[in-house]
């Protein structure tokens, strides 16, 4: 199954509103797993940038669920959404339209981080941090890598 145009864009947008760094982090797991995406990104074929994108996708899963970790609306923390969807968004639209992806997915992010913030201080008040944040992470983690991995190819040899 391939997923149409911008829509991986989009999709990988959705995804950095709620995880900054897993666009970045399921981009680079696809690298190392000889994926090949139809935007070009030649960021992410540096080793040293893809073992980075894996640890900070993977600190941000730890450090979310901690009692001061700040909310994603934050300066900071839109920024770090705008630069990981963008260059996501980039590298998972079709060859040609990087800017088009890039912009897509900065505008998917941006606004639905506010919506996936509301919802996930709903869940805290529920089941309280850890557990809503540990049910978010897997459900955005599997996101991310279910739509790399519908818009990304094997690698030539």
């Amino acid at each position: 199954m391939k997923i149409p145009s911008l829509l991986s864009s989009a999709l990988i947008g959705a995804v950095a509103s709620a995880r900054s760094m897993t666009p970045m982090a399921t981009i680079a797991a696809a690298r190392l797993a000889h994926r090949r995406t139809s935007g070009e990104l030649l960021l992410l074929d540096r080793p040293v940038v893809k073992a980075g994108a894996l640890a900070m996708g993977l600190g941000e899963l730890a450090g979310d669920k901690m009692k001061t970790a700040p909310d994603r609306t934050v300066f900071l923390g839109l920024l770090a959404r705008v630069m990981s969807a963008g260059i996501a968004g980039a590298a998972l639209a079709p060859k040609g339209r990087e800017r088009a992806g890039a912009a897509v997915a900065v505008a998917t992010a941006v606004p639905l981080a506010y919506l996936t913030l509301a919802a996930r201080k709903q869940a805290m008040a529920r089941i309280g941090q850890t557990r809503s944040g540990l049910i978010e992470d897997a459900l955005i983690v599997a996101a991310g890598a279910a739509i790399v991995a519908l818009s990304t190819r094997p690698q030539q040899a």
